[in-house]
């Protein structure tokens, strides 16, 4: 099973994050988008933080406007927009497209490291749990709510 290549990624506010400083944390990756049906999400992903803490589990919230245009505002205004109405306090990563032939390198090693679900994200708000060691685990479709997830996460992490 292939592990997650040495990638940088974009913060909301520009700063940039190295993924090798997750190594030993699992990884929950989503692409997000404030105006859509599914947004209500962002309240379970900041659950999921808060239960596992960020030394045990990393959500990255990495918005995206592919889908309906539904995510068309800019960084700042996404990053109140999450503040403001679900007090998010996991990382909010720069919009990036998920698929096509501008995809952010990390999604277009998300979409193809699944063996049995190698295909493009059909929608905002699906997820991809990455073990402790950066290898792809459960790709989760936007139906699947944050709290589904849990049972996965616990599976994956040492008792404490």
């Amino acid at each position: 099973m292939p592990t997650l290549p040495p990638l940088k990624v974009k913060r909301a506010d520009g700063s940039q994050m190295d993924l090798a400083e997750c190594r030993g944390k699992l990884l929950l990756l989503v692409n997000t988008a404030s105006e859509c049906g599914y947004t209500r999400q962002y309240a379970g992903l900041q659950e999921l933080h808060e239960m596992f803490g960020p030394d045990r589990l990393v959500v990255l919230a990495f918005p995206c406007n592919q889908f309906g245009n539904q995510e068309p505002g800019s960084e700042a205004e996404i990053a109140a927009f999450c503040e403001s109405r679900f007090a998010i306090r996991f990382p909010l990563m720069a919009k990036v497209d998920v698929n096509g032939p501008d995809a952010d390198p990390l999604w277009r090693w998300l979409t193809l490291a699944d063996s049995e679900w190698p295909q493009p994200v059909k929608w905002n708000f699906t997820k991809f749990l990455l073990d402790r060691q950066g290898r792809l685990v459960k790709r989760y479709e936007p139906v699947v709510e944050p709290w589904e997830i849990a049972e996965d996460i616990r599976a994956l992490l040492p008792a404490r």
